[in-house]
C-alpha cells in the first residue's frame, strides 16, 4: 500500500482519553472508543489525515494489565485497533508526549509517521511482566530500528528519550510542543511509510549474541527465549502475517503461564500493599525532612545511606567514637562509589555528605523529625535507648525500631508517647534492599502509621505494615523455612544440596548460604532466645554447632562453607562429615532425600506459616505476605510469593501435602493452620483475602 504523496483534506485528531496514564483498556472501553472514532473521521471525505494523540500528561502508557486477567479473551480487539490504523488508506500520524510504553508504543508503531515531544520516554515493558509486546511489536519495530536494536529495547524493557527514539529511528521528529506544532506541515514533510513493508534485514550476529545471553539468566519464564524467535522471524523477512501469528501465539501462552501470572500479581501486589484496610484516606500525616539514626554498626549506617540517597538530613549517633568513625567513613565510601558508577555526580555527593551529622551526644537529635533506633537486639538496651530519646526527642517526633523480632509493644511500654512508637524494620543492606516492614503497635496511632508508609515510599522502600509478633511477617516466616532446611540435613541431605535444590526451583540463595551471608550469629542469639520462650518447639542443634566453632560465616570466612576470598562459597567436606556425625548422635536413620521433596518442605513450611499470620491478623492480606518475600527474602517473582504460589498450585492440593506431613518426623511443627483448613473447607482461596 502506498501512502498519498499529498494530503487532501483537513487533519482530524483522535484521542486517547483514560486519565491518568491513558491505558488502553479493554474493559473500560478505551480501545474501542478509539476504534470507532478512527473508522469515524478516516470515513469522511473532508478528512484527509487523522493524528492520534493522548489526552492529558501522556500518550498512552500501554494496555490495561488488568485486562490479561479480566479478559485475555478480547485482547484481540487491541490487535485488531493496531491492524486498521497499519492498514488506513489515508495517514495516521502518532503525536507522541509523556509516556508511549507497551500497547501504547504498538500502537504508535503502526502509524505512519510518529512525532514527539523531548520529553517523550518510549519502553516494551512487557519482559518484566513474563510477557512479550503482543499487537506487532517484535515484528513492526525491527522494521524500524533494526534487529539489534530491536533485541536491545524489548529484551531489557528499558527506557528511552526521544533524542535516543530519533538517533535509532524510532521516531520521525521532534517537536516543542505537541499542541503549537504545525501538524499539517508535518504530515506533508514527514516520511509517510507503512511500517510493515519495511525491510528488515537479518542480523545473524546479534540474535546468537541475544540467545547466547538469554541461555545464561536464570529465570522461569520463556518470554525472553519467545521474543528472540519473533524478532528472528521478522529478521528472516517471512511474511508479515506469519510473523503477527507467531507472536500471538507465544504471547497468549506466555499469559497462560505460572512464570506471568505471578510477575503480574508481582506487580500489582506491591502498588496494593501501600493501602492500609480501614485505614482513613488523606490522613494530615506530618513532614519527615530531619531523620537522626540512634547506632551507627552496619544496620545503623545503612539506614543513615538510604535517607541521605533520598534527600533526608541525618543524625548519626553513636557513643563508641571509633564506632561511629568507622561508620562515617563507610558512608562516604559507598557515596563516592556511587559517583564512580555514575549513579550521581561530584556535587552531589558532596551535598549527602554535607546533610550527615555524626555525633556521640544524644542531645544533637532534638530537630529530628523521625528518630530510628537500630542498637543491639536486646532488649535492656533499647530499654536505655528509648528513655534516653524521651529526654530530649521533640514532642512530636516519630519514635521508631528497627528491630527485627522484638516486642515494638514492649518498647512502646518504655516511651512517654507510645501512639508515636512504631517498627521500621530494615533489611541488609539497608541502602539497596526494598522492603521495610512497618510495624503497627497496640498504640500506634494511625497518623502515625500513615506517615511511617510515606516516608518508606520517599526514600524509595516498599512499605509492607505487620502487627506485633516475635518476627513479624518475614523472620517469623523464615524461621520455619530454615527449621525445616536444618531438619533435612539431618535426616539425609547436605547443605548444598538444599541450596542447590531452591535455588534451582527460584530462590534467589539458598537457606545455608542465606545464613552465612547474614552472620550465623545473628541466627544462634535468635535461637538461644527461642529456647526459653518457646520449648515446645525444638529447633536443630546443627547451627548452634556451626557456631561453637566460631564459623558465622562470610564475615569469618567459614560458615556451613568456607569463603577463602571472603564472599565465594565452597563446599567444605568437614562440615558435611559433622552433619553426618550428628545424624548418628541423635540417632537419626540418614536417607536420600530428593529435591522436590526439599522444596515442598522449605515452601509448604512458610505457606503454613504464612496462613497462620493471616489468621492472627499480623498480616492484613496474603499478598502482604508475598510482597515481604518478594522484596526482602529472594523469592522468585515468577512465582509471586509464597501465598499466590499456593494459592496457584491450588489450596486443597497444600492442605492435602500439608496433612501428610503432619504424621511424618517433627509432625508438630506440621499442624495445618486453622485458616488454612477454613479456606478449603469453604471452598475459597487466599486470593478472597485481598480486597480490591
Amino acid at each position: 500500500m502506498k501512502m498519498n504523496e499529498k494530503m487532501n483534506g483537513e487533519i482530524a485528531v483522535v484521542y486517547i482519553d483514560d486519565a491518568p496514564l491513558n491505558t488502553l483498556s479493554i474493559g473500560r472501553g478505551v480501545v474501542s472508543t478509539i476504534l470507532s472514532n478512527l473508522k469515524s473521521q478516516l470515513a469522511r471525505d473532508d478528512v484527509g489525515a487523522v493524528v492520534v494523540r493522548g489526552r492529558g500528561k501522556c500518550f498512552s502508557a500501554g494496555a490495561d494489565i488488568a485486562d490479561f486477567d479480566k479478559s485475555p479473551e478480547k485482547i484481540g480487539e487491541l490487535r485488531e485497533l493496531i491492524e486498521f490504523t497499519a492498514r488506513a488508506r489515508k495517514p495516521v500520524v502518532m503525536a507522541i508526549h509523556g509516556y508511549a510504553m507497551g500497547g501504547g508504543l504498538e500502537l504508535a508503531l503502526a502509524g505512519h509517521a510518529r512525532i514527539a515531544t523531548a520529553d517523550a520516554t518510549f519502553a516494551f515493558p512487557e519482559v518484566t511482566l513474563g510477557l512479550l509486546p503482543g499487537g506487532g511489536g517484535t515484528q513492526r519495530l525491527p522494521r524500524l530500528v533494526g534487529p539489534s536494536r530491536a533485541l536491545e529495547l524489548i529484551l531489557t524493557g528499558k527506557r528511552i528519550n526521544a533524542q535516543e527514539a530519533l538517533a535509532c529511528g524510532l521516531i520521525d521528529a521532534v517537536v516543542d510542543d505537541i499542541d503549537k506544532a504545525d501538524l499539517a506541515d508535518a504530515i506533508r514533510t514527514l516520511p509517510l511509510r507503512v511500517v510493515h513493508e519495511l525491510h528488515v534485514g537479518e542480523d545473524v550476529e546479534a540474535i546468537e549474541k541475544a540467545r547466547a545471553e538469554a541461555s545464561r539468566q536464570r529465570t522461569l519464564s520463556t518470554a525472553r527465549d519467545d521474543i528472540i524467535k519473533c524478532i528472528a522471524a521478522a529478521a528472516a523477512e517471512g511474511a508479515f502475517e506469519d510473523g503477527l501469528a507467531l507472536e500471538a501465539r507465544f504471547f497468549d501462552a506466555l499469559l497462560a503461564s505460572d512464570a506471568s501470572a505471578g510477575l503480574r500479581h508481582s506487580f500489582f501486589a506491591a502498588r496494593q500493599a501501600a493501602v492500609i484496610p480501614g485505614m482513613e484516606r488523606g490522613l494530615p500525616a506530618p513532614t519527615i525532612d530531619h531523620c537522626a539514626v540512634i547506632g551507627a554498626g552496619t544496620m545503623g549506617a545503612g539506614i543513615a545511606l538510604a535517607l541521605l540517597n533520598a534527600g533526608l538530613t541525618v543524625v548519626l549517633v553513636e557513643q563508641r567514637e571509633q564506632a561511629l568513625t568507622a561508620a562515617v567513613d563507610r558512608i562516604a565510601k559507598m557515596v563516592w562509589r556511587d559517583v564512580e558508577k555514575g549513579r550521581c555526580g561530584e556535587p552531589d555527593a558532596v551535598e549527602r555528605l554535607r546533610r550527615l551529622t555524626p555525633t556521640q551526644a544524644f542531645q544533637d537529635i532534638a530537630k529530628a523529625d523521625l528518630v530510628i533506633e537500630a542498637v543491639f537486639e536486646d532488649m535492656d538496651v533499647k530499654r536505655e535507648v528509648f528513655t534516653a530519646i524521651d529526654r530530649v526527642a521533640k514532642p512530636t517526633a516519630i519514635l521508631a525500631s528497627n528491630t527485627s523480632t522484638l516486642d515494638i509493644d514492649a518498647m512502646a511500654a518504655f516511651s512517654r508517647w507510645p501512639e508515636r512508637v512504631v517498627g521500621l524494620h530494615f533489611f541488609s543492606p539497608a541502602n539497596v534492599m526494598r522492603l521495610v516492614e512497618v510495624v503497627r503497635g497496640a498504640r500506634t496511632a494511625p497518623v502515625v502509621l500513615a506517615a511511617s508508609m510515606a516516608f518508606a515510599k520517599r526514600i524509595g522502600k516498599i512499605g509492607v505494615v505487620a502487627g506485633v509478633c516475635d518476627g513479624f511477617i518475614g523472620n517469623r516466616i523464615f524461621e520455619e523455612y530454615l527449621r525445616q532446611a536444618y531438619f533435612l540435613i539431618e535426616e539425609g541431605a547436605l547443605p548444598q544440596q538444599v541450596d542447590r535444590a531452591l535455588e534451582a526451583w527460584g530462590m534467589a540463595m539458598g537457606p545455608f548460604r542465606t545464613m552465612d551471608l547474614a552472620g550465623q550469629d545473628i541466627g544462634w542469639s535468635i535461637r538461644k532466645r527461642r529456647a526459653l520462650s518457646q520449648p515446645d518447639r525444638p529447633y536443630s542443634k546443627l547451627p548452634d554447632l556451626i557456631c561453637e566453632l566460631g564459623r558465622y560465616g562470610q564475615k569469618t570466612k567459614a560458615g556451613f562453607y568456607l569463603y577463602p576470598d571472603g564472599r565465594t562459597p565452597k563446599v567444605d567436606p568437614e562440615i558435611d562429615a559433622l552433619v553426618v556425625a550428628h545424624s548418628a548422635a541423635i540417632d537419626v536413620e540418614r536417607r536420600d532425600i530428593s529435591d522436590a521433596e526439599i522444596v515442598d518442605r522449605c515452601v509448604l513450611a512458610m505457606v503454613n506459616e504464612g496462613a497462620r499470620i493471616l489468621g492472627e491478623r499480623i498480616a492484613y492480606r496474603p499478598l502482604d505476605i508475598d510482597v515481604v518475600y518478594l522484596n526482602g527474602y529472594g523469592f522468585p517473582a515468577e512465582r509471586g510469593g509464597p501465598m499466590f504460589y499456593a494459592e496457584r498450585r491450588g489450596l486443597h492440593e497444600v492442605y492435602r501435602r500439608i496433612t501428610e506431613l503432619s504424621a511424618s518426623r517433627h509432625g508438630w511443627a506440621w499442624q495445618p493452620a486453622p485458616l488454612l483448613a477454613q479456606l478449603v473447607d469453604q471452598g475459597r482461596s487466599f486470593s478472597s483475602l485481598n480486597p480490591g
